[in-house]
């Protein structure tokens, strides 16, 4: 008898607290999270893809009228300044292309890479969602935190697929495609 009287009390209450952890879900940076996962794992398969590509590959190009593997590599180190300076409320000090003009050994790129991904690094470990929409400067245009992040993002997938190209045509097989062992 005594549960028929908890039914009318009991489900108005479950019901509520449903509908109460919604938007305890929202302040959970859910967009924010996404992008950085997203970001991470970008920035770990380039540098991955960048390693793998031996010394006297960094020179290659598949066609004369692209760029170099080692330009490549440089021109994503370049714009994860380029792009993350913005969302991080800073202007980059150096020319646009200073890294693909200057650098072009396996060891230098590597270095000026993994600094470059530090660097974004602070960007998207400061987004949050409520910060996403935020306007910042880029050069003559604003545009908010989050698109300057997920510009960055989407770039580095982009050269990442060139790369890729780079990697097969030497033989060697792309992070992303490495098979993992079976437990």
């Amino acid at each position: 008898m005594a549960m028929r009287h908890l039914r009318p009390i009991l489900f108005p209450a479950v019901l509520f607290s449903l509908l109460a952890t919604g938007p305890l879900r929202a302040q959970s940076d859910a967009l924010s999270s996404d992008v950085k996962k997203d970001y991470r794992s970008i920035r770990d398969y380039f540098v991955r893809a960048a390693e793998k590509m031996p010394e006297e590959n960094y020179g290659f190009k598949p066609s004369p009228d692209v760029r170099s593997f080692a330009q490549q590599i440089a021109h994503v180190a370049d714009d994860q300044y380029n792009l993350c300076a913005p969302a991080r409320g800073e202007v980059r000090k150096e020319a646009y292309r200073h890294i693909e003009e200057t650098l072009s050994k396996k060891a230098d790129l590597m270095g000026a890479l993994k600094q470059a991904f530090t660097y974004c690094d602070a960007a998207y470990d400061a987004l949050t969602d409520a910060s996403a929409t935020d306007v910042v400067h880029f050069g003559k245009v604003d545009k908010t935190r989050f698109e300057m992040l997920n510009w960055n993002l989407w770039h580095t997938w982009e050269h990442y697929g060139n790369i890729v190209v780079y990697l097969r045509m030497k033989g060697l097989v792309p992070p992303t495609s490495e098979r993992t062992p079976m437990k």
